[in-house]
Parts: C-alpha cells; sequence; structure tokens
C-alpha cells in the first residue's frame, strides 16, 4: 500500500522540474529532472509511490502544464500557485498576473520563514531578485541572465572557448583561458548580485535591517562568499510551495 503525504511539491523552471513530497510542516528531499524531459508519465509515476492530497505547483513552463493535469486527474486536487491564492503576503504590482508562480512562492516563503522586510535572490536559469516590504507585501523584482545562460553563450558563440564547469576560482587573473573564464563568471557574477542588492536597499530600505536569502542552483557557488546574503535556502521555493498549500488547505 502506498505511503501518505499531504502534498507533492513540483516547481517547474526553464531548466528543470523539481519534485518533493511533504507534510504541511516539512518538505522532503527533493529530486530533479530536465524540464524537456517532464511527462504525465513521471507525474504518474511518483503518485504512485504516495497516496497525497494535493499537488502544489509553480510552472513558468505553460506547456508542461497539461502532464499534471492529466497525471493528477482522479488522483489529487491539483493547486497552481498564482497571484489569486492566499500567500501570506499582499501584493502591489501593476500586472500581478505577470509575476511567476516560483517568485510568490519566495516571497510567501522568505516572509514566512525569515521575515520582512526581505529580499530573495534566486539563482536559476535567470537570476531573480524579489522584494517582500516592511509591510508584507511583495512589491516588485530583478531579472537578471543566469549564471549558466552567460557561460553557455561563450561557448556557443565563441569558435575558442570552451564550456565551463562552474566552481571557485583560485585566483582573479587566469592562467588560462578556463581559468580566465571561470574568474570572470564567478567574480564577475558576485560583482553583478552585489550592485543589484546595492541599489535595492538604496531604494527601498535605506537605513533598514532587510533579510537576504539566497536559493536556486548556483547560490552556495556564488553566495557561499557574498556577506550580503544572509542565509542559503536551496529548496526555498518548493518551502513557499508547502506555505501556500497550507493557507489555501
Amino acid at each position: 500500500m502506498a505511503r501518505k503525504s499531504d502534498y507533492l511539491l513540483i516547481d517547474i523552471s526553464n531548466s528543470y522540474a523539481k519534485f518533493a513530497f511533504a507534510s504541511k510542516s516539512r518538505v522532503s528531499a527533493p529530486t530533479r529532472i530536465a524540464t524537456n524531459h517532464l511527462s504525465s508519465g513521471v507525474v504518474a509515476r511518483l503518485l504512485r509511490q504516495r497516496k497525497v492530497r494535493k499537488v502544489v505547483v509553480s510552472s513558468v513552463v505553460p506547456a508542461k502544464n497539461s502532464a499534471i493535469s492529466s497525471a493528477a486527474r482522479k488522483k489529487a486536487k491539483v493547486i497552481w500557485l498564482d497571484w489569486k491564492l492566499n500567500l501570506g503576503v499582499k501584493i502591489d504590482y501593476p500586472k500581478p498576473r505577470s509575476i511567476g508562480g516560483d517568485r510568490l512562492a519566495n516571497a510567501a516563503a522568505v516572509a514566512e520563514l525569515y521575515g520582512f522586510p526581505a529580499i530573495v535572490v534566486d539563482f536559476g536559469t535567470a537570476v531573480t531578485f524579489d522584494i517582500v516590504s516592511e509591510h508584507r507585501t511583495y512589491v516588485g523584482g530583478v531579472i537578471a541572465p543566469g549564471l549558466e545562460a552567460m557561460t553557455n553563450f561563450l561557448y556557443q558563440r565563441t569558435a575558442l572557448l570552451p564550456r565551463l564547469s562552474l566552481k571557485e576560482p583560485r585566483r582573479a587573473v587566469g592562467k588560462s583561458t578556463i581559468e580566465a573564464m571561470l574568474s570572470g563568471a564567478v567574480f564577475g557574477y558576485r560583482g553583478l548580485v552585489c550592485e543589484i542588492l546595492q541599489r535595492i536597499r538604496a531604494e527601498r530600505f535605506p537605513r533598514k535591517k532587510v533579510h537576504v536569502v539566497a536559493t536556486g542552483g548556483y547560490a552556495r557557488v556564488i553566495a557561499g562568499r557574498l556577506p550580503e546574503i544572509g542565509v542559503i535556502r536551496p529548496h526555498l521555493t518548493l518551502e513557499g510551495l508547502r506555505i501556500v498549500a497550507n493557507l489555501n488547505d
């Protein structure tokens, strides 16, 4: 007989789809697959492993949404994370329907787990900065190219530059093409993150304490050595899905 969980959490980004079973209070260790491999069969296999009450989804890839709906049909209620749900945060944004579900999940999670005002830096296919005000309100953010997208662009558009395996550089001045690219990618990306955080703080939170939380695939590589970032929570988006599911139970 299949074990029971309250939720199956699914976060579909442009590069990867992440899955985790969760109770109301805890998210299990997640798994992930490339988003282009996501199918109704993948989701159906997960739903055979455990019986769940709800499937909770944030998706920025609409073409994959039918795979979730098809697999969950008659097995569990599906909650699609969007601005109409009770998120535990208010929204002050001209077109709230245009905010990605993952960004709303991050805002919900940071407000509940760490407090506010807060900034979430999500290192995914793009790097996003999402801001929750001192009034527990989502007020907007910043989107910049992701680290992998930038390094892959160099590889794809230049004849002599190799594909990078991202890690901490040994020095700023590279002694080889790989070292030079690694230095530019990692140190340069930290500079991008620092500058954006500095401008957000100056514009929104002068002289205020702000919780800054990093999440996403490259959070440890980039944010681990940035004093401007207080906490690294790799699976913050999934925590946000759990929190929103509880609020809309």
